[in-house]
């Protein structure tokens, strides 16, 4: 039986092509980290052929190797496969190629925000516990999910946050703050929207939960909700309908996007 670390051939393949043209630039693997913004032990296994490279890899890889096409030739060859759990997969595969995703959050910062600390800090909390490997790889294709912010054309992009979200130091007091920057960041992205709604609030739109509201390029709309590694799709267009009512006043309860702006930094300047 093969063990969860070991690749596929294709992926051995590009791992020897991707280690050769970095060696022969001459490009440690700090540089390289540095450069495409991943981790180096990320970018170690996928030279070895235990890991996809991420998104924007190639891309970046090759303009730091100057190497033409023959890594994104040697990429073409990739046998993809999903690191995602089988009941993650039919959102995956929607949002993916979303072109409006609206989503509401009450626990931590949606999967799309998370920054790597903090979505191995999530993943490592699951009871029962997963091993450092599965927790490695779901961390990996959580952060891949990130080339939708990249993509074009640039989907409409709307988050709404439970104030508490931001309060709690989930993986630490550093892994919090950087996660707070980086929703600053993606706050200030063409299109896209972050709104806190305060804990101080007496009442809101939003006690049944979080959900996900997502258009395809073919305008069909869906709801997807999550619990307790239950998730459910919803096509059903009066459902669909209430939900994006029910998002619709929780987006006008919650804080405007320049006061919910000043608070994540007042949040990120206390820890």
């Amino acid at each position: 039986m093969s063990s969860k670390s070991e690749g596929s051939a294709s992926m051995r393949m590009f791992g020897a092509v991707a280690r050769g043209l970095r060696e022969n630039a001459g490009v440690t693997t700090d540089a390289l980290a540095e450069h495409v913004g991943y981790s180096k032990s990320l970018l170690i296994k996928v030279e070895r052929g235990e890991r996809m490279p991420p998104p924007m890899f190639v891309e970046k890889a090759t303009e730091l190797y100057d190497c033409g096409e023959l890594l994104a030739r040697a990429a073409a060859h990739l046998e993809r496969r999903s690191d995602f759990p089988e009941w993650f997969e039919p959102y995956a595969d929607l949002e993916r190629t979303a072109i409006s995703l609206y989503t509401y959050s009450t626990l931590v910062f949606h999967g799309l925000l998370q920054t790597e600390g903090y979505a191995q800090a999530v993943l490592g909390a699951r009871c029962p516990l997963l091993e450092a490997d599965e927790v490695e790889r779901r961390v990996e294709a959580r952060l891949a999910r990130r080339a939708l912010f990249s993509r074009t054309p640039a989907p409409q992009l709307a988050f709404v946050i439970e104030e508490s979200v931001l309060r709690r130091p989930i993986g630490g007091v550093e892994v919090l703050r950087m996660q707070l920057r980086r929703t600053l960041d993606i706050a200030e992205m063409r299109g896209a929207t972050v709104q806190i709604l305060p804990t101080s609030f007496e009442t809101h739109a939003g006690y049944d939960g979080p959900m996900t509201l997502i258009e395809n390029p073919r305008r069909e709309q869906y709801a997807y909700l999550e619990a307790q590694e239950h998730s459910f799709l919803v096509d059903d267009r009066d459902e669909v309908s209430e939900l994006h009512q029910r998002y619709a006043m929780i987006r006008s309860q919650a804080l405007s996007v320049r006061e919910s702006a000043k608070v994540i930094e007042q949040i990120a300047g206390e820890l």
